[in-house]
C-alpha cells in the first residue's frame, strides 16, 4: 500500500511540473539564443537568455532597453537588440554618433563604433528605434527601419548559458 501511495505522490508531482513548465513557457519566460556578433561586447553568438514574455503588455521599452524581438523582414527570426529611441523622439546617426532629440548619446556599452549613418527621423507612435552594440557589424533599424511594438517577444533578464557567463542582463 504505502508503494502505491509513492508512485501515486511521483505522478501527481511530475504532472504539476510539467503543468507549470507548460505555463511558464507559454506565458512568462522565452528562451532565446543570441545569433551573430551585433551584440558584442555585451552579448555574444550561442549565448541563451531568458526574457520575461508578458512585461510589454503592461509598459514599452526604454531607451537603453535590450529587447528580443521578431526581426521586420522575417518574423519566423528573433533578434536581440538595444533601443536607442522611441515614439516622439528624433533619431539621427551621423559619422558614427547617435543623436536623439539633437544631444549626442553616451552610449559605455558601444565598443565598435561605426556602420551606417540614418538621417534626422521622428519616431512613430507604436514603434521603437533599435539598434545592436556593434555598430559595425548589426543589421538593425538604420536598415529595416524602426521596429512595430507588436513585434515585441520580451525583455531579456538573464543570462544563463554558458554557465561561467551567467549574469543579469542590462
Amino acid at each position: 500500500m504505502q508503494e502505491k501511495s509513492f508512485w501515486l505522490d511521483m505522478a501527481e508531482t511530475v504532472i504539476i511540473a510539467v503543468i507549470l513548465a507548460f505555463v511558464l513557457k507559454t506565458y512568462v519566460i522565452e528562451t532565446t539564443i543570441v545569433n551573430g556578433p551585433s551584440m558584442e561586447p555585451t552579448l555574444y553568438t550561442n549565448e541563451r537568455l531568458w526574457s520575461i514574455k508578458f512585461i510589454y503588455r503592461f509598459t514599452t521599452p526604454k531607451r537603453g532597453d535590450i529587447v528580443v524581438f521578431a526581426y521586420p523582414l522575417d518574423p519566423k527570426r528573433d533578434f536581440v537588440k538595444r533601443v536607442i529611441a522611441v515614439a516622439g523622439d528624433k533619431i539621427e546617426v551621423r559619422n558614427g554618433q547617435t543623436y536623439v532629440n539633437g544631444i549626442p548619446q553616451v552610449e559605455p556599452y558601444v565598443k565598435y563604433p561605426g556602420g551606417p549613418d540614418y538621417p534626422p527621423t521622428l519616431i512613430a507612435k507604436g514603434f521603437i528605434f533599435v539598434m545592436g552594440d556593434n555598430r559595425r557589424n548589426s543589421d538593425d533599424s538604420r536598415t529595416f527601419g524602426p521596429v512595430p511594438l507588436k513585434n515585441l517577444k520580451g525583455h531579456p533578464f538573464l543570462r544563463y548559458w554558458p554557465v561561467n557567463r551567467t549574469q543579469f542582463v542590462r
